[in-house]
């Protein structure tokens, strides 16, 4: 913990982390209107008092859609970082301890799914899976375990050989209590920073995939599907994809600058 607070990219990534952790939270009581409800009457509405930021081609309420669009959106993003993650660190810690031919068989697993551009490798997996949300995260988290893998595999190729790792190595503690209680530890401010990129390049993923039609379906107002359903209209109604691509180009800046 004081690692991590004495590296300034580790404490402010975990900020950020625990910013958007909140917001899956919190985001479902910050809206004005319900996300579904629909005004044939009221449709392209501007924005205005009554909505903050105008309504779709159904009359649905587009702040409160981006508000619950956050919600389903950071879900997508930090959960499928987190099972990316736990299955990437495992196979990074076991291929950088071991060493050999276990991380030569690991790496190179590793290397063949880092050749393809991440939203091909996504796309390809829920094409073969479906369109839903839950294939959306498992393509998603499939795509972060050589990420997370390869950095924790670089990490503990340096803290292994230090010299109180060797000391404890040498008092015949098992593998397994130095792996998670030596090594892991001290390679933890590099994988919180990385967790924190992956989660604006999982976020704008799955923001494509849904604009594509093979994320997550309508009528559940995730940002890429908004900004697919409101592209007819764009230059009639500018509102349906300026209010909905602000918050994903914002997300993305915010996560990686």
């Amino acid at each position: 913990m004081k690692q991590l607070v004495r590296n300034k990219s580790s404490l402010i990534g975990g900020i950020i982390l625990l910013f958007f952790i909140l917001i899956i939270i919190l985001a479902p009581l910050l809206m004005t209107h319900s996300y579904q409800s629909t005004d044939i009457l009221n449709r392209f509405a501007p924005p205005s008092a009554d909505n903050w930021f105008g309504t779709d081609q159904n009359g649905r309420d587009i702040f409160s859609r981006i508000i619950y669009g956050t919600h389903l959106t950071m879900f997508i993003g930090v959960v499928s970082v987190f099972f990316g993650a736990v299955f990437g660190i495992l196979l990074g810690l076991i291929s950088g301890y071991y060493g050999r031919w276990v991380d030569t068989i690991i790496m190179r697993a590793a290397d063949v799914m880092l050749a393809f551009p991440g939203i091909l490798l996504a796309l390809a997996i829920v094409s073969a899976l479906g369109a839903s949300m839950f294939n959306v995260i498992i393509a998603l988290s499939i795509y972060n375990i050589p990420v997370f893998a390869r950095i924790v595999r670089g990490s503990v190729l340096e803290v292994k050989g230090i010299e109180y790792v060797e000391a404890i190595r040498a008092l015949g503690a098992k593998d397994g209590k130095i792996i998670f209680q030596h090594i892991l530890p001290n390679v933890s401010s590099p994988i919180i920073v990385q967790a924190s990129l992956q989660i604006a390049t999982s976020i704008l993923s799955a923001a494509g995939l849904s604009f594509l039609g093979v994320g997550v379906q309508p009528p559940e107002p995730e940002w890429g599907a908004m900004l697919n359903d409101g592209r007819s209209y764009m230059w009639e109604n500018p509102h349906l994809t300026i209010f909905q691509g602000l918050p994903l180009c914002f997300s993305y800046c915010r996560l990686t600058c």
